[in-house]
């Protein structure tokens, strides 16, 4: 097995794609009170608004653990509503020798990808990652559908 991977997960979502597109570009911070078991606080390390270059910080539990990633978004493209950001710090870079996420929505569909290098062959794929980002997904649609 190699140390790159890429891994996607899509989940459909009926509020529509531009509302989650809207919800991850220009309200990230509302997000903790949508889901504040799974996303404990979100703030801007580098930038006052997301745009290429920002970088932000997201304080998050998993499984029980306070865990901290920050990001450095690359790309924003609001024809294609899709987002890509790459980790610069925090717990995931102790598994991880990069890790990028991409974000993308259309009319029916939530896309979450990731592209990673592990430190190691043990180091486990990230499909739990891959299952809290869609829970989050589900409940900020549920919040939309409200």
């Amino acid at each position: 097995m190699g140390l790159k991977g890429k891994l996607s997960a899509s989940i459909e979502i009926n509020c529509g794609g531009h509302l989650m597109y809207d919800y991850l570009y220009t309200k990230p911070h509302l997000i903790p009170n949508i889901t504040p078991s799974k996303i404990l606080s979100f703030e801007f390390i580098e930038g006052e608004i997301i745009k290429v270059g920002s970088v932000i910080r997201w304080k998050y539990n998993d499984d029980g653990k306070d865990k901290i990633v920050e990001e450095v978004f690359e790309a924003i493209d609001p024809e294609s509503k899709s987002i890509t950001s790459k980790i610069i710090g925090g717990d995931m870079l102790e598994l991880y020798d990069s890790f990028t996420f991409i974000s993308s929505s259309d009319q029916q569909w939530a896309t979450w990808t990731f592209l990673y290098k592990k430190k190691t062959e043990e180091t486990p794929e990230p499909l739990a990652l891959l299952g809290f980002l869609i829970g989050v997904t589900k409940d900020i649609e549920n919040h939309l559908l409200k």
